[in-house]
């Protein structure tokens, strides 16, 4: 497994009018990665926040469009978060076969970390197949 690290700036757009907080949310996701992987990313997430403060759950999905190790494609990344009363539970996972160009058969994990002031840091781990000579 190869490690790869760095920042991340992060746009989140609400979509729709929902006036209920605890209604299902839906916003767009708009990254721009730095580090070891340059690049960029849109997708969409779907999110709900309960009655109980620190509690909610959110899904997304994210296409990601830039360069890694040298290599230059796309891939995507699928969402799962929990907060259980502040407490995170986060899976983020490369989709199977969802790598192209130079990406095809990139496989992995990712995790977030946000830091007070609300700076955003990735670690994808990852596998690669060698390249295409």
């Amino acid at each position: 497994m190869t490690t790869a690290k760095g920042p991340f700036d992060v746009k989140l757009t609400p979509q729709g009018n929902a006036t209920d907080p605890t209604a299902v949310g839906r916003m767009s996701l708009d990254k721009t990665f730095h580090g070891d992987l340059e690049g960029t990313s849109a997708g969409e997430m779907l999110a709900v926040r309960t009655a109980i403060a620190g509690s909610a759950g959110y899904v997304a999905i994210e296409r990601v469009t830039g360069t890694l190790a040298g290599r230059t494609g796309t891939f995507a990344l699928q969402h799962w978060g929990m907060m259980d009363k502040g407490a995170p539970d986060l899976k983020i996972s490369v989709i199977p076969d969802s790598g192209t160009g130079d990406l095809t058969g990139l496989a992995g994990t990712m995790t977030i970390d946000i830091q007070p002031g609300g700076k955003h840091f990735y670690v994808l781990t990852y596998t690669l197949p060698p390249a295409a000579k």
